[in-house]
């Protein structure tokens, strides 16, 4: 039950009105604009002519040669209608009310100007393009002519409704065009975002792998280079053969970021290639790779990430397990979901050691963003185990 203390409820009430208002208020305006020259010069154009046309067809306009100027003036204003939206509303509107003013001091009769109603995109444009704070001071801008209209001209009922009818479709038709934009520009930096972790993932699977084995074989180098020479030159080798890998994928990833066909926007390493990374690394363990059951009705995501969650994890082994001596890898398909699993035999390093970087943030993200689950830790038998399941389909069905 609401308390009956006008104490307590007075700031209560308070903060319920000034909080939606405080939101209007500090609304931003939308991103740029866009430059249509030739539409607002075919809008002025418009205008013009219709005006025109109407002061030749209508006898009992009052003061034609002057609404003529007035209306052609005023719509010269329009082009800017984006980019200074409350500047226009108030050169336009303020006129309109300079005007309706002599007209009542000198007791004219009204300007009557169905062309006039050309300037209904005015508050369109400034709840479309104008801030919050532009978008209340506008509407109290385009209310004092208005009102001012009807006074001087007073039609009738029915043409009072219908004028504020018209005022505030097109100050709703704004906001609606505002807010379906806005949404769109949210889902948009949305998927740059996405894209963006999505890259620094790949990135980081890519060059750690490579640049693992790299310190790997220059810390092996170094031990041996006084005591056999011959041996340290063939590690040199190596190094330069893994530099070159990386080097070869890293500007694959810039070539599939610069190409023009979105058709394939990741590396298209997958379970296939997992044989890579077999064998025996000099001063690392030996890696043993398996792959059985159900492997070719992968979707290419599920391929390429099983290819990086093994890589990471192969890497991760190499870099924190402690005397390891080998690293089994298996992918196992089964009727709806593929296995694997990467085990070590050496010492477990501290969790802060394996969890180091952005490894295995990245994976359990990789793994949970196709349906499919991760887990990493001590082994059941010693050393490390990584274990991804996902669906063949990648979560698609």
């Amino acid at each position: 039950m609401l308390s009956a203390d006008p104490h307590r409820a007075a700031p209560l009430y308070a903060e319920a009105v000034t909080t939606p208002l405080r939101a209007v208020l500090d609304e931003p305006r939308p991103s740029a604009p866009p430059v249509r020259v030739w539409r607002d010069w075919a809008l002025v154009t418009v205008v013009a002519v219709c005006v025109v046309l109407e002061s030749v067809a209508r006898p009992d306009m009052p003061f034609p040669a002057f609404s003529v100027v007035l209306t052609v003036g005023l719509a010269l204003l329009l082009p800017w209608r984006r980019t200074h939206p409350l500047a226009v509303v108030a050169a336009v509107f303020g006129v309109l009310a300079v005007v309706d003013v002599a007209l009542i001091a000198a007791g004219a009769p009204a300007l009557d100007i169905a062309s006039m109603l050309w300037f209904m995109v005015l508050p369109y444009s400034l709840y479309r393009w104008g801030s919050g704070r532009e978008a209340l001071v506008g509407t109290a801008v385009i209310l004092v002519p208005a009102a001012l209209s009807l006074y001087v001209g007073w039609g009738g009922l029915t043409e009072a409704v219908g004028g504020i009818a018209v005022l505030i479709a097109a100050c709703a038709l704004g906001l609606a065009v505002r807010s379906r934009h806005g949404a769109q520009e949210r889902r948009l930096d949305t998927v740059k975002a996405e894209e963006r972790v999505r890259l620094a993932r790949e990135l980081h699977d890519t060059v750690a792998h490579h640049v693992s084995g790299i310190v790997i074989q220059a810390q092996a180098g170094r031990a041996v280079a006084t005591t056999s020479p011959e041996r340290a030159t063939e590690v040199l080798a190596v190094i330069e053969e893994a530099a070159s890998r990386t080097l070869t994928e890293l500007r694959s990833m810039v070539g599939v970021l610069r190409a023009a066909d979105d058709a394939c926007l990741s590396p298209q390493a997958g379970v296939a290639d997992l044989p890579q990374l077999a064998g025996r690394s000099s001063g690392g363990p030996e890696v043993d790779v398996g792959l059985s059951g159900q492997l070719d009705g992968l979707t290419p995501a599920v391929d390429a990430a099983l290819y990086r969650l093994a890589q990471e994890s192969v890497t991760n082994a190499r870099r924190h397990a402690r005397h390891a001596t080998r690293v089994t890898v298996r992918v196992v398909g089964e009727a709806e979901r593929v296995r694997l699993t990467v085990v070590d035999d050496g010492v477990p390093g501290p969790a802060a050691g394996h969890a180091e970087g952005f490894g295995l943030v990245g994976m359990r993200e990789r793994a949970t963003l196709l349906g499919g689950t991760f887990r990493a830790g001590p082994g059941p038998d010693g050393g490390w185990l990584v274990e991804a399941v996902l669906p063949q389909d990648g979560g698609t069905r």
